[in-house]
């Protein structure tokens, strides 16, 4: 399975847990036993190292096991996140969407796996349209649609 698509697995988003724990917003640094990664903005906290206080709250919690926030994963895909955002783009009903504290996450692990796309752990991507992309020989090619592809560098 890629990291990639996979990081949030084991993460839970710190804006819900607070929210719904009523904490301030630096809470989580002053948990010594607690670790936290950054996609752009946002934080998240890895499940299994919640003080144990807090542990009653992942019940309630949105399960994000294959999600992405749009701009995080529009700069991995190095595509532009309106890709996401509108409607009228093309390839935006070929991803699964969800919103969590008025955040966006797109579904990349199932458009991954629709698409038979795999990816190794330091593979660069990018998505867009044919005419745009650089397909090297080192390179795997996916192509979505008659428009559209992905490339997989390793």
């Amino acid at each position: 399975m890629s990291e990639f698509y996979s990081i949030l697995n084991k993460h839970w988003l710190w804006k819900e847990m607070r929210t719904k724990l009523n904490l301030s917003n630096p809470a989580y640094s002053y948990w010594k036993e607690s670790h936290h990664i950054k996609l752009n903005r946002y934080v998240f906290i890895q499940k299994n190292t919640l003080p144990e206080r807090f542990t009653h709250i992942q019940e309630d919690l949105t399960d994000l096991t294959g999600y992405l926030p749009i701009q995080y994963a529009s700069s991995q895909l190095n595509v532009d996140a309106h890709v996401f955002n509108y409607k009228m783009m093309r390839l935006h009903n070929r991803f699964e969407y969800k919103f969590v504290e008025n955040i966006k996450f797109v579904n990349i692990r199932r458009f991954f796996k629709e698409h038979a796309i795999e990816v190794n752990k330091n593979s660069t991507l990018q998505l867009g349209k044919l005419n745009e992309l650089c397909i090297l020989l080192n390179s795997k090619f996916y192509r979505i649609d008659d428009d559209y592809g992905v490339v997989v560098y390793d």
